[in-house]
């Protein structure tokens, strides 16, 4: 490297002002939240939010606030300018505004092409001005209504470095989603109004009412489930309000769990396990509750400025806080019966059962999805149990495989045989560890992955003790039928994709997030079997994956929905389902807790053995354990000085 290359030097102004302002703002959704903001403070009773290819193209942002005039929209643009700080004092106290106006105004022009029409209340004549890459181009008079329009174009037109690491157009949209409902519904007494592409998404009506506006961007069926917080528990809090769900309606994402500080959104894991450890056992551990809740503190007493953009906080008494809302959360819950002390709710009631069409012709609900049954008693070794809709739809799978082996007394893997009757089964269990018999192997074992085996036994009716060529095997027979199951349903999908016509089609209402990513995947969607439709909010499916089973829950459809954008950005709707098919497999998979009959175990092996991973299953646990002939050695001191000479036992 030339001493050209390595010599510290200053930056450019110029370089100084992109790189800061590619800090702040990191995608599209960041110039909508930058720009929500500034409406809000600007007291607008009606925000428009309308984007175009998801941000990547265009974002305009309208308000009815009280506008500016020339002198005040010119200096909104030039760096370090406010209308909302004095001087140091008033950061020190805790800013009550939302953001900067003219810090969030200079930071979007020096990364983009901006243009800003407003007009005071009560002028006569508004002002256009022109930026582009932060540098002003026109300044002008303009007939326009009351208020401020920012409309940003060619976003990191001149940092293409940022906008090569832009995501897809569904992604980006769907970040502005949130961040637009998320102010929605923090500020229930403002009109919101989302569009993309020129199709409206939602809009709420700014009437004041926050269950309103829960039903503008959530739907009817998450609204007539959310009960309003009453009352506050003692401590630092001055106030919590806000709505959360019943624990029937959840999602496999936390990111309907929506907190603010004072009316400004935050991100806070605390607080959100306080919401979600008030329902105690009523929550299956991957299922997360709606909840829209406020928090009212004294400015002084929190922290706004852990985060660079403030989405973060830091509290004066952050324990007391989560105790005091977990508290609150639990104590609203129980006064509208919805939680209990003692078993987890689900299938107690008809109008709790899961979505799962019958072959009689009827969909066997009477109402909302039971998505929090928890895993039934010695279910094997934690941690495998699949989340939310998938777990109904394996359970449904489980019980009419169980019926078809006869009172679940011979649990089958994927490569075994028809169930023997009980009746004319002649086939032994395993009875005792120190039988000196070989049971049900073959003469000559040809395993091609596993090594030669030797079937001692079963302990503990969950793991099968094998003698191999180099010492002990231990075999998690959950976790190998598990593994045995899934490479059955993705083999099943590979290939060209079969569909399984559901008797009844089922509806699913979905919110405004949900519908979206549903227009965006519906191709995908339709690659790997789901036959859905949608009309509004409402998407109707009429068939699924044959792989699935006919009797799986279409909530799955809604969970994959979900997933598709919570994690990885990039990840597809295959590698979505390919996810679910890991948890449908242990459904049918044998359980721990289940003795099994000697030629089940030799049924099971082999069919590990044909496996192209028998080592692990789906969720990554491993099926098979060895335990070295050294190490058993050493465990027994066979090394021992004392047996210097001796001869072998």
């Amino acid at each position: 490297m030339s001493p050209e290359r390595t010599e510290i030097r200053a930056l450019d102004p110029e370089t100084v002002d992109k790189i800061a302002a590619g800090e702040v703002v990191e995608r599209p959704a960041s110039v909508v939240k930058e720009l929500v903001e500034n409406s809000l403070d600007a007291g607008a009773t009606g925000i428009t939010v309308a984007v175009g290819s998801g941000g990547r193209d265009r974002i305009r942002v309208a308000d009815d606030g009280v506008g500016m005039n020339e002198g005040s929209v010119r200096k909104a643009v030039e760096q370090h300018t406010t209308s909302k700080l004095r001087d140091v004092a008033d950061l020190e106290r805790g800013v009550s505004t939302l953001g900067f106006r003219g810090e969030a105004l200079y930071t979007i022009g020096a990364v983009s092409r901006l243009a800003i029409t407003t007009k005071p209340r009560g002028s006569e004549t508004g002002t256009k001005l022109v930026l582009a890459g932060g540098e002003v181009e026109s300044v002008e008079p303009a007939g326009c209504p009351e208020g401020t329009a920012v409309e940003v174009t060619d976003l990191f037109y001149n940092t293409p470095a940022r906008k090569k690491y832009l995501k897809r157009e569904a992604t980006e949209f769907d970040h502005v989603n949130t961040v637009v409902t998320r102010y929605a519904l923090a500020n229930p007494g403002v009109r919101f109004a989302l569009e993309h592409d020129g199709r409206e998404v939602f809009s709420t009506t700014g009437q004041g009412d926050l269950q309103a506006t829960v039903l503008s961007v959530y739907g009817r069926e998450v609204a007539r489930a959310m009960v309003p917080i009453e009352g506050l528990a003692a401590g630092p809090l001055e106030g919590l309000s806000g709505y959360v769900s019943d624990p029937e309606t959840t999602r496999s994402s936390p990111a309907y769990v929506s907190t603010y500080v004072n009316g400004r959104y935050v991100r806070s894991k605390p607080i959100r396990s306080a919401v979600v450890g008030a329902y105690g056992t009523q929550l299956a551990p991957d299922r997360y509750p709606f909840a829209v809740l406020d928090l009212d503190v004294s400015p002084g007493t929190v922290d706004v400025n852990v985060h660079p953009r403030k989405m973060e906080v830091r509290f004066g008494d952050g324990e007391a806080i989560e105790a005091q809302i977990e508290k609150t959360v639990r104590e609203t819950l129980l006064d509208h019966g919805l939680i209990r002390s003692s078993a987890p709710r689900g299938r107690s009631t008809p109008e709790e059962t899961e979505i799962a069409p019958s072959a009689d012709g009827t969909d066997g609900t009477d109402g909302a999805a039971g998505s929090n049954d928890t895993p039934e008693p010695g279910s094997g070794a934690g941690g495998d149990r699949p989340t939310g809709a998938s777990r109904q739809a394996g359970e449904a799978l489980k019980r009419s495989n169980d019926a078809a082996d006869g009172a679940n007394d011979t649990p089958r893997s994927a490569a075994s045989s028809p169930p023997v009757e009980r009746e004319e089964s002649t086939e032994k269990r395993f009875s005792s560890l120190t039988r000196q018999a070989t049971f049900g192997e073959p003469d000559e074992p040809n395993y091609e992955r596993l090594p030669d085996l030797r079937v001692l036994g079963q302990i503990q009716d969950t793991y099968v003790l094998c003698a191999a060529p180099k010492g002990l095997l231990v075999v998690d027979q959950h976790a190998a039928d598990e593994r045995v199951h899934y490479e059955r349903l993705r083999a099943e999908l590979a290939g060209e994709t079969t569909t399984q016509t559901l008797v009844e089609p089922v509806e699913l209402e979905l919110t405004a997030r949900e519908a979206e990513l549903f227009d965006a995947h519906e191709g995908a969607l339709a690659r790997v079997g789901f036959a859905a439709t949608r009309e509004g909010r409402t998407v109707r499916i009429g068939a699924v994956p044959a792989a699935f089973d006919a009797t799986l829950s279409p909530e799955l459809l809604r969970d994959a929905l979900s997933a598709c954008l919570s994690g990885d950005p990039g990840e597809t709707v295959e590698a979505t389902v390919d996810e679910l098919l890991g948890d449908l497999a242990c459904y049918p998979a044998v359980t721990g807790n289940t003795s099994l009959r000697e030629g089940s175990v030799v049924d099971l092996l082999g069919a590990l053995d044909g496996c192209e991973n028998p080592y692990a299953c789906p969720h990554g646990r491993p099926t098979v354990i060895r335990i070295d002939r050294e190490e058993l050695a050493e465990r027994f001191e066979r090394d021992y000085p004392g047996h210097a000479g001796r001869r072998e036992p």
